[in-house]
């Protein structure tokens, strides 16, 4: 099965997002605190909790992540910058913009489904 996102990415470049199935993970989110606001990640980028950053297991750094909540069907696409606990129970965890556009900052966890975007270059935006 394979979807086809589009978006226009900052620098004009039309940018498709083909999903296949490499990774496919369904478990608990969680979210950043505002305690980690202006730290560095394990990535070695700043922390910002209006980015579209989350912190997985095992993925790799720079991994590209649509994540589903299955309560009500919300969708965002999010950039792996962090490492999390081995033993953590949740299977990400979300920057704060992430769990707004989610819908789950009050329950503070949320039953989501992850999968991997391979983003595929289309064309230059004039």
């Amino acid at each position: 099965m394979r979807y086809w996102i589009f978006g226009i990415i900052a620098g004009g470049f039309l940018v498709s997002f083909q999903l296949q199935n490499p990774f496919t993970q369904t478990g608990n989110a969680s979210y950043y605190s505002n305690k980690f606001q202006g730290r560095r990640t394990a990535s070695g980028a700043t922390y910002h909790k209006d980015s579209m950053y989350c912190a997985h297991k095992s993925l790799k750094y720079g991994t590209i992540l649509k994540v589903t909540n299955l309560k009500n069907d919300s969708i965002i696409i999010v950039k792996v910058v962090d490492r999390m606990g081995k033993s953590s129970p949740h299977i990400i965890d979300l920057s704060m913009a992430g769990a707004q556009k989610l819908n789950f900052v009050r329950n503070g966890i949320a039953k989501v489904k992850v999968e991997e975007v391979i983003p595929i270059p289309i064309a230059k935006a004039d």
